[in-house]
């Protein structure tokens, strides 16, 4: 039986095993046992756990198995994708918003992401509103350094003029935030009738932080009676010194959380976190409690750094 967090050792340092990845990354892996429920009615109650990692040793090899082909298809496929916030500010004028269709295309020193419908705001149910910000989230591999964007809609619906103040795109694997300021219509009946136009960011309005880096994320769901959750499960990754991440959701929407941590499923996600530096020496995983089926019974999870070659 895999230890739980209550009876792993605390004395001993946390484990992590480098591991070949065969591109341009290397990983470090982390196990961290749980076997408990995640509920408000099963357990004691918790619907938030702090693991500590294990030796590979307590975990069974035949269990690690299972998804050892997701975990190689998700490393080679994904360690080099980065997901960037798309904020959309709509300006506060009579008939600024619109019900068209609107896309963007981000344009770096390396590639281009391609043309990307805007479809769900995280915000709004009814997006591209006069005087609302609407955020989005954009994935695409890695493009370098974001040098411009292209903005604009398809200039289908009732009301399809549009005043854009201003986009503003945070991207976390370059520690950056850069701002497109716009102040124009895409309008065909206003201004030069343009419904499409290329933005480059305002130097003096970027901000500069220190770059997250990619760990996957693994998680395991019990096979046993009402296992799975339909809740938003998030996680915390704490490194040495204090230093830990922002509470990050595993899901990005609620379809996704219909979709995943069903019961005897495995779970694979590459999140974009802080980087806690070389030891991951706990976890703290849980989930808000929300939904019609919010208990949660975790088997287990693993996690890999994946770091650039000779970091």
């Amino acid at each position: 039986r895999l230890l739980t967090s209550r009876r792993a050792p605390r004395e001993q340092p946390p484990v992590k095993f480098c591991v070949s990845a065969g591109c341009c990354y290397h990983s470090c892996r982390y196990y961290f046992p749980c076997q408990r429920w995640l509920a408000v009615e099963e357990d004691d109650g918790q619907i938030v756990r702090e693991l500590v990692p294990v030796d590979e040793a307590f975990v069974k090899k035949d269990s690690e198995n299972d998804g050892q082909s997701l975990a190689t298809l998700g490393l080679e496929q994904k360690a080099k994708s980065t997901t960037y916030t798309v904020k959309v500010k709509t300006g506060d004028k009579k008939n600024a918003g619109t019900d068209a269709n609107v896309f963007i295309t981000l344009y770096g020193s390396k590639d281009d992401t391609g043309i990307v419908s805007l479809k769900a705001s995280k915000i709004n149910k009814n997006k591209f509103e006069r005087g609302k910000v609407d955020e989005f989230t954009v994935e695409s591999v890695d493009i370098g350094d974001l040098k411009k964007i292209k903005i604009g809609h398809d200039n289908k619906g009732n009301s399809t003029g549009w005043f854009l103040e201003w986009v503003e795109i945070d991207a976390p694997s370059l520690g950056k935030c850069l701002k497109f300021p716009c102040g124009r219509w895409l309008d065909k009946s206003e201004d030069d009738g343009a419904i499409e136009r290329i933005i480059f960011p305002a130097e003096l309005q970027t901000t500069e932080y220190i770059p997250f880096v990619p760990y996957e994320v693994t998680v395991y769901t019990s096979d046993i009676f009402g296992a799975g959750t339909d809740a938003d499960v998030f996680i915390v990754l704490y490194g040495s010194d204090g230093i830990c991440t922002q509470q990050k959701s595993l899901c990005l929407n609620k379809r996704e959380q219909r979709m995943y941590f069903e019961r005897n499923s495995v779970n694979q996600f590459i999140v974009e976190l802080e980087d806690v530096g070389d030891v991951i020496e706990k976890i703290r995983i849980g989930h808000t409690g929300g939904g019609l089926n919010s208990g949660w019974h975790l088997d287990r999870v693993t996690i890999r750094t994946l770091l650039p070659n000779g970091k």
